[in-house]
């Protein structure tokens, strides 16, 4: 069996009990004094996560001219200096490779941060559209580190270099945090206002101590999900992966059709055009039990779909989830009911976010 790898923070979370899992690789706190604590900390206070076990690679050189504009639903040519973008690394047939977030730090350089377990597959996709300049994955020598919150920016403003009044939402700034290099950027996966700090793995614990001390709470992976998913975001493995397209997953919004060519556009196109086969719904169970990933979706005694991702939401008051459905089979107006092997229940059609 391989080892699990562990985050520069590994030791802190030691320290303060964490239970860790198995997660992509990784040995990762997926609570530490409960989901639904650490939750409520995120929803009306601040919460700290450690995510640097997702990736980072560093492109420099000629953006326009050197492939690496094709190479994913991004125009990065298009994309002002110091804002980031949320878009997909797509296969030919548009299925999701990944879905990324780039930032543009100069008119030569740019940081793409994509998903822990996809780190060796983006590499060498991206690697492969580029004919010229320098292209580095630096996965392991970052750490990163997320504030979220109604009250993250009232405490990282006590370490800031800069007023963080000035980052509006997907803006970022190259700074510094402790003396060290740091970019900061106003982006998140909950739904609240929140920070995403990108730091080298020294400067992690000391920063991570420091946050906890300004009056942030830690906060491990369950939480983190619960909060994505009350906001009704894609997970990489669940509502998206090679099979599945962004038209499908119900965010191509995201992609940029009209600025630039990538692979899978033509297919996205087509799709388009044609309709989809298979599309999310979203359904909460107006109970405390809780949708699982796996389990069937059935209507008229039909098997219809599957749950992608489920879980109980402390803010909704009841079950929730994701799942996909065969358009051939739907019917928008019929009872829905979901089954697994300890039974059934019925769930009911909601409109995301769960949480406003």
């Amino acid at each position: 069996m391989e080892e699990l790898k562990r985050t520069a923070l590994f030791d802190k979370h030691k320290e303060l009990n964490a239970r860790n899992v198995g997660f992509c690789g990784w040995e990762m706190p997926v609570s530490y004094t409960g989901v639904i604590k650490e939750h409520y900390a995120c929803r009306n206070e601040a919460a700290l996560f450690d995510i640097s076990h997702m990736g980072e690679f560093f492109y420099e050189g000629d953006i326009a001219n050197s492939g690496i504009n094709n190479a994913c639903t991004t125009d990065f040519v298009k994309l002002p200096i110091g804002k980031c973008k949320y878009g997909f690394l797509l296969n030919e047939k548009g299925g999701v490779i990944d879905d990324l977030i780039v930032y543009k730090l100069d008119d030569a350089r740019l940081m793409f941060v994509v998903n822990a377990a996809r780190i060796d597959v983006d590499f060498e996709q991206i690697k492969s559209h580029i004919k010229s300049g320098k292209f580095e994955n630096r996965s392991n020598e970052v750490s990163k580190i997320d504030i979220q919150g109604p009250k993250s920016k009232e405490l990282l403003q006590k370490l800031a270099l800069f007023d963080l009044g000035e980052l509006k939402f997907f803006g970022f700034k190259q700074s510094g945090l402790l003396n060290a290099p740091a970019i900061i950027s106003r982006t998140g996966y909950t739904g609240e206002l929140g920070y995403e700090l990108y730091v080298s793995n020294d400067t992690a614990p000391k920063l991570w101590d420091k946050l906890i001390e300004l009056g942030a709470t830690p906060a491990g992976l369950g939480a983190r999900d619960v909060l994505r998913l009350e906001k009704g975001y894609s997970l990489y493995g669940h509502e998206l992966n090679e099979e599945t397209t962004p038209a499908e997953a119900g965010i191509d919004m995201f992609v940029q059709y009209d600025s630039h060519d990538f692979t899978g556009k033509e297919a996205l196109l087509k799709q388009k055009e044609q309709g989809v086969s298979k599309k999310i719904i979203a359904f909460t169970t107006n109970s405390k039990r809780s949708p699982r990933d796996g389990f069937e979706i059935y209507q008229n005694g039909e098997k219809i779909g599957v749950v992608t991702s489920g879980t109980y939401s402390p803010s909704v008051g009841s079950g929730i989830g994701l799942g996909f459905v065969d358009m051939n089979l739907y019917d928008k107006e019929a009872n829905l009911e979901i089954k697994s092997e300890r039974g059934s229940m019925p769930i009911y059609r909601a409109k995301l976010p769960f949480l406003k």
